[in-house]
């Protein structure tokens, strides 16, 4: 069985379920999935601390929402590529947020004799399955800087084509730094 839709967890008020040690006898969360988010900044930072790439282009969450991580993972996978075919290097693309909180399932077994084969909503807390970022209204999720004007059209292309694999509505904020 693959993962339920994000339709499950996102738009639900939830309390961050965070508490992660080294000793396990202080750790709440006593399993925790893996890091899916291979990196978090991409494209040339050398250039981007320079000051050479003045239009940046933020995309923000416009809800309060929960984004899983394999979301961003498929977004930056998605960017990148996208960037270094259009652009050839001449751009610094980072995801923002860090997943901490960790989503729960209570699996549910369906089908005839589902109902004498498991304990149904007795002891429900769930087994940890994924991380996510919890966002507030207008929250930024990920930022790219370019060095023309041209190349800020075309970024904000390819952001607009990531935002069918956001759960959440986004607009994108254009602004020029100066150094």
């Amino acid at each position: 069985m693959g993962l339920r839709k994000a339709a499950a967890y996102s738009h639900k008020h939830v309390v961050p379920y965070t508490r992660i040690s080294k000793q396990k006898n202080k750790a709440y969360v006593k399993a925790v999935p893996p890091a899916k988010i291979v990196k978090f900044s991409m494209g040339n930072l050398k250039n981007y601390e320079a000051g050479k790439y003045p239009y940046v282009l933020t995309m923000v969450t416009t809800e309060p929402v929960q984004i899983r991580q394999n979301a961003f993972e498929a977004c930056r996978q998605f960017v990148n590529k996208k960037f270094d075919e259009e652009l050839a290097g001449q751009y610094y693309f980072r995801i923002i947020p860090f997943a901490h909180h960790i989503q729960r399932e209570n699996k549910m077994l369906t089908g005839a004799g589902a109902d004498r084969t498991q304990k149904g909503m007795q002891l429900s807390f769930g087994r940890t399955i994924a991380k996510a970022a919890i966002l507030r209204k207008n929250a930024p999720i990920m930022s790219v800087a370019v060095a023309t004007p041209r190349a800020t059209s075309s970024a904000r292309k390819v952001l607009k084509q990531i935002k069918s694999k956001l759960p959440c509505t986004t607009k994108i904020l254009y602004e020029e730094v100066k150094h």
